[in-house]
C-alpha cells in the first residue's frame, strides 16, 4: 500500500510523549485522536513494544488504510470511527484511562491528493471537503447558499483572509450564473477576484479561502475546546497530552487552554476569591511550542507551520471552565 502522508514532528512526539519511566506502567495506553494513515501510531507501536493504542478518525476511508497498515500489531491497536469529541465526551467503559493522548490537527496529505473531495485547489474535483462525507453541509453548500456577508465573515475569521469581502462578492456574482460545484471552478473565481500582485505572492490566493471552508465544513475549531477539556479529563494523572497545530487559530485555543491548566489558580476571572485550592492541574512540558527542524521542513514541506505543545496531568478534578473559550 502506498503511504501518502508523512507524520510531522515524529521524533519530537516520540521523545516528549514517551511512555517510558515513572509513572508509566508497562502496559501503557495511548490514544491517537487523529489517526489518519496511522503514521504516528505505527512508529509509537514500533518503538514501544508494550504500548497499546486506540486510533480515532471520523473518515472511514482513511481509517481503512490505517487498519491495513497497522494489521501487523494485532490486538495492540484498536479503532474508533467517529469524531474525537464524541469519543472523549462518552469515553468507552471497556478501556482503561489513557496514559498518553495525541492530537495532530492537520489534514492528511491523503485528503489533498487522493480523497477526491475538493480539499485542494490544484485539482478539478467535487467541492465537498467533509471528512465524514455522510453528514453535514459540504463546501459547495456553503459557497452557494451563504449570504455574501456571512460568507465574507467565514473567510475572514477562519482563513484570516484580508480580501475576504472582495472574494465573497466575486463568489456571489459567479454563483448567480449557476452553482459552483468544483474546486477548480472556485479557485478560478478567487484567482480572478484578487489584484494581479496578490496572485503571485508566497501562497496561491485561494489557499486561505479553502482553509476557511474546510474548517467550517468540519467544525474544526468548534470541536476543539471541549474535546481538549474532555480528553484531559480522561487522561490518567501523570499522563501526557500533546497537540500538533498548523495555524494560529487552533494554536491559540491550545495555548490558552494549556496555560490555564498550568496556572496555580484556575478559577474563572469573575471569581473574586480562589475556590480551586490553588493547586496546578498540569505541568507545561513545553513552555514554548516545538517547531520542526530545517531538515524536516526541507524534506516534508507540510510540516513548516506545525507546532507541538505538551502537558503532563498532575491531578484529577480540573476546575477550569470553558466559558468564553469556545468562541467559534
Amino acid at each position: 500500500m502506498e503511504i501518502v502522508h508523512t507524520p510531522v514532528l515524529l521524533n519530537e512526539c516520540l521523545e516528549y510523549l514517551s511512555p517510558v519511566g515513572e509513572p508509566f506502567e508497562a502496559d501503557a495506553l495511548m490514544i491517537d485522536s487523529t489517526l489518519g494513515e496511522g503514521g504516528h501510531t505505527y512508529n509509537f507501536l514500533k518503538n514501544y513494544p508494550s504500548l497499546s493504542i486506540i486510533g480515532l478518525d471520523a473518515d472511514k476511508v482513511i481509517q481503512a488504510r490505517a487498519k491495513e497498515r497497522l494489521s501487523e500489531f494485532g490486538e495492540r491497536v484498536h479503532f474508533y470511527n467517529g469524531w474525537f469529541q464524541d469519543f472523549y465526551a462518552d469515553y468507552p467503559s471497556e478501556y482503561k484511562r489513557p496514559n498518553i493522548i495525541l492530537f495532530d490537527l492537520g489534514i492528511s496529505v491523503f485528503h489533498y491528493e487522493k480523497s477526491e473531495r475538493g480539499f485542494s485547489f490544484r485539482y478539478d474535483e467535487k467541492l465537498d471537503m467533509r471528512l465524514n462525507s455522510s453528514e453535514g453541509e459540504s463546501a459547495a453548500d456553503l459557497v452557494n447558499e451563504l449570504p455574501e456577508e456571512k460568507l465574507a465573515d467565514l473567510i475572514y475569521l477562519y482563513g484570516e483572509e484580508k480580501l475576504s469581502r472582495r472574494i465573497a462578492r466575486a463568489i456571489v456574482e459567479a454563483r448567480n450564473g449557476g452553482r459552483i460545484e468544483s474546486s477548480k471552478a472556485l479557485a478560478e473565481v478567487i484567482w480572478n477576484a484578487v489584484p494581479a500582485n496578490y496572485r503571485y505572492g508566497p501562497i496561491h490566493p485561494a489557499t486561505r479561502t479553502f482553509q476557511a471552508l474546510r474548517i467550517a465544513v468540519n467544525g474544526e475549531l468548534k470541536r476543539l475546546p471541549k474535546a481538549l477539556h474532555d480528553a484531559f479529563g480522561c487522561l490518567q494523572p501523570g499522563g501526557k497530552m500533546g497537540v500538533i497545530t498548523f495555524h494560529s487559530l487552533e494554536d491559540r485555543i491550545v495555548k490558552n487552554y494549556f496555560r490555564n491548566l498550568g496556572k496555580q489558580c484556575v478559577c474563572p476571572p469573575e471569581v473574586a476569591v480562589c475556590r480551586c485550592g490553588g493547586e496546578q492541574c498540569a505541568e507545561l512540558i513545553t513552555r514554548k511550542p516545538v517547531a520542526p527542524t530545517d531538515k524536516e521542513v526541507k524534506e516534508n514541506s507540510p510540516s513548516r507551520s506545525a507546532k507541538l505543545r505538551v502537558i503532563r496531568k498532575i491531578k484529577d478534578d480540573t476546575p477550569y471552565h470553558l466559558d468564553g473559550v469556545i468562541g467559534f
